[in-house]
């Protein structure tokens, strides 16, 4: 086999995605990776649509994939993949399809949990800032209005709690504000499982230790 052109093939479920991704991938200090040469690709059906065939869509999206990149990353919300498991069962069915096609231990699937929103969230003044409010009234008006409760960290429900905080300051959702927030929140402050995952599995990739 040829060496592969570039580091990774990376299939996601929708636009807010693929904004999301390419920022944080361009951060690789923040990572701690070395600098790598990727591709993002999105999955017309969407999280179902890479749930049930990512390893095929791999296989022909790019003619000779395998040959072209030395990995494969899949991304897509657990909630709307339409299996009901838990997220490490969803993640295996994914991935043992990627390794039966080809991919071997060249590959790794992230099920966000329930959505991608939840990478969203965070204690950044940054995120306030990008759906247009100032952090402690962003905070007051979620607990006001049943988004956060007083035990809780995060929105339950990420991405309706997204959508009404940017609908209240009349500002339309759009994927430039997934990028604004990947760009300039601190990697530190993301705690859920899957984003972990995502940022341990690059590191194992692309450590800039080997350098």
């Amino acid at each position: 086999m040829m060496d592969p052109e570039k580091d990774v093939i990376i299939l996601v479920a929708d636009t807010n995605m693929e904004k999301t991704v390419s920022a944080i991938l361009t951060r690789q200090e923040s990572l701690k990776i070395h600098e790598i040469k990727f591709d993002v690709f999105v999955h017309p059906e969407h999280d179902a649509g890479v749930f049930n065939n990512a390893h095929e869509y791999l296989r022909y999206c790019q003619s000779q994939s395998q040959s072209q990149y030395k990995y494969a990353m899949v991304l897509f919300d657990k909630k709307d993949c339409g299996f009901k498991g838990n997220r490490e069962d969803i993640e295996k069915k994914v991935e043992d399809n990627l390794i039966k096609s080809g991919w071997g231990d060249r590959c790794s699937v992230i099920a966000i949990d329930p959505e991608l929103e939840i990478w969203v969230w965070s204690e950044s003044p940054h995120v306030a800032t990008a759906l247009g409010w100032k952090m402690g009234k962003l905070n007051s008006w979620l607990k006001k209005n049943n988004f956060i409760l007083s035990n809780e960290t995060k929105p339950r429900d990420p991405k309706e709690a997204m959508e009404s905080a940017l609908a209240k300051k009349r500002i339309p959702r759009s994927s430039s504000i997934y990028a604004e927030i990947a760009q300039n929140v601190s990697l530190k402050f993301c705690t859920d499982s899957s984003f972990l995952k995502f940022k341990k599995t690059l590191q194992q990739w692309f450590s800039n230790q080997s350098e």
